[in-house]
């Protein structure tokens, strides 16, 4: 461990690491969105929404990971 890391809050830590991985994550869709050129690119509607559906589960998932109290989910009826 480097004598700055060992030094690094873990808030400190947490905003380099996900100001990093935001920012990777932005410009992957942003790439995505380059696909959206229909010149040189086929899709159909049915792919848009299979594309979107699955970005915005995984969204979803990983919002309630940090919205969530308990780290297990519980099951009730």
């Amino acid at each position: 461990m480097s004598r700055e890391s060992a030094k690094e809050t873990k808030e400190q830590r947490f905003k380099r690491i996900a100001s990093r991985r935001t920012e990777k994550t932005l410009d992957a869709l942003r790439k995505l969105g380059n696909c959206s050129n229909r010149g040189i690119y086929y899709y159909s509607t049915e792919d848009v929404n299979k594309i979107f559906s699955a970005i915005d589960t995984e969204l979803k998932r990983i919002k309630l990971l940090f919205t969530s109290k308990s780290k297990s989910a519980k099951f009730t009826l």
